[in-house]
C-alpha cells in the first residue's frame, strides 16, 4: 500500500473515531484529506470501498447506520468502546520482532498479521521500537511481479533473464544477470548483480522489468562477492533527478480536457482521434515508467502516441483498472 493511501486511512480512522454521528460518504469525502484528489464521483467511491475493506481486514470495527430515523443515506463511524484494546505487555525482544515484521508489510510476502498487529499494538499504547537495526529499508512498495522470482533466484544462486525497459531512450532489451540481492532504496526495489551482457555489476529497478523473470541454468551457479555493499552500490548508481536524461512523449488529448497534463506539455498541432477533436501535445518526462500511472489517470481523454513502450504501459494500467472495477475490457 502506498504511503499516501496509508495516510488517508489514518485520517479516515481519526475522523470516524472523533464523531458519535454516522457520517455519509459525501461528508467523509469533504472532510478527510486525500479523497478530494479523486477526479470523479466514481473514482471516489471505488477508493472509499477499497479503504473500507482495508480497515475491516485490519480489524477496525467500522459501523454502518443512520444518525436519525429520517436520514435517507447510511453513514459510517467507529465506536471507541469496540476500537480500543485492553492492556498488552510485550517483552523488549517481542516488540522488536513485531517492529521488524511491520517494516516489511508492503511486500506481498509479509502482509497481513504484522501490519494489523502493529496498528493494534500502537492503539493499545505499546512502545514498538522501529529503530531496530535491519538490512532493509521500511515503507517500500514491493508489489512488483518481479519481486518473488528474483528473491527466489538470489536464494537459489540461479542466473536470471528478463526484459528491461530503459527510461531514455525508451527501449526494451533482454538482460541476463547473476543476481546478488534485492534491496530497497528510497521507496523502490532494485536488483543488484553481474550483468553478463555488459560484463560488469549493474542495478535494475524492479518496476522497469517487463513480463516474466526466467531462471537460467542450475542452482548454486551464482556467488555473491563478499566485498559488495548492495545499498551503497544502488545509491552510487542512481543519479539525482536533475541529471536524469529526458524522454519526449507525444500524446493526443481531447479538446479542452486533461488540463493537468496540458500544463506540463506544449501543443504542437491538432488532430482527430476516433472521430473526436483534440490536440497533439509533447511532454518531457524524466521517469516515463512512473509517468504512465499519471497519464492513465486521465482515462480516455489522453492517448499516448509515442513512444510505443509508454503507450503499451498506459494501456496495461487502464485495462488493469477496468478489471479491478469488475469491467470486462
Amino acid at each position: 500500500m502506498a504511503i499516501a493511501r496509508a495516510e488517508r486511512l489514518v485520517n479516515l480512522v481519526l475522523c470516524l473515531l472523533s464523531t458519535r454521528q454516522y457520517l455519509t460518504a459525501e461528508r467523509i469525502r469533504a472532510i478527510v484529506p486525500g479523497y478530494s484528489d479523486a477526479p470523479t464521483d466514481e473514482a471516489f467511491f471505488r477508493m472509499f470501498e477499497r479503504d473500507k475493506t482495508e480497515l475491516r481486514d485490519l480489524g477496525v470495527p467500522l459501523e454502518t447506520g443512520r444518525s436519525a430515523g429520517f436520514d435517507a443515506i447510511d453513514g459510517y463511524r467507529i465506536a471507541r468502546r469496540d476500537y480500543e484494546l485492553g492492556d498488552i505487555d510485550l517483552e523488549p525482544d517481542e516488540a522488536a520482532a513485531v517492529a521488524l515484521a511491520a517494516r516489511l508489510w508492503d511486500s506481498p510476502q509479509f502482509t497481513g498479521a504484522a501490519h494489523g498487529a502493529l496498528i493494534k499494538l500502537r492503539a493499545a499504547g505499546v512502545d514498538v521500537d522501529q529503530d531496530v537495526h535491519v538490512p532493509v529499508e521500511p515503507k517500500v512498495r514491493t508489489s512488483e511481479p518481479a519481486f518473488p522470482p528474483l528473491l527466489a533466484a538470489v536464494q537459489e544462486g540461479r542466473v536470471v533473464e528478463f526484459d528491461y525497459r530503459r527510461p531514455a531512450p525508451v527501449e526494451v532489451r533482454t538482460r541476463v544477470v547473476e543476481p546478488w540481492g534485492v534491496v530497497a532504496w528510497r521507496g523502490r526495489w532494485y536488483l543488484v548483480g553481474h550483468d553478463r551482457d555488459r560484463g560488469a555489476p549493474r542495478c535494475f529497478r524492479l518496476s522497469r522489468i517487463v513480463g516474466d523473470v526466467r531462471s537460467v541454468g542450475k542452482p548454486g551457479a551464482v556467488q555473491r562477492p563478499d566485498d559488495i555493499d548492495l545499498l551503497s552500490f544502488v545509491a552510487r548508481n542512481n543519479r539525482p533527478a536533475s541529471d536524469q536524461p529526458v524522454a519526449t512523449a507525444t500524446l493526443w488529448v481531447a479538446r479542452d480536457r486533461a488540463q493537468g497534463l496540458r500544463r506540463r506539455a506544449r501543443v504542437v498541432g491538432s488532430r482527430e482521434f476516433d472521430g473526436e477533436p483534440g490536440d497533439l501535445l509533447e511532454v518531457n518526462l524524466r521517469f516515463p515508467d512512473s509517468a504512465a500511472t499519471w497519464i492513465a489517470g486521465f482515462g480516455s481523454d489522453a492517448v499516448v502516441l509515442e513512444p510505443e513502450v509508454l503507450a503499451k504501459t498506459v494501456r496495461e494500467k487502464l485495462v488493469g483498472a477496468l478489471r479491478g472495477a469488475g469491467v470486462r475490457a
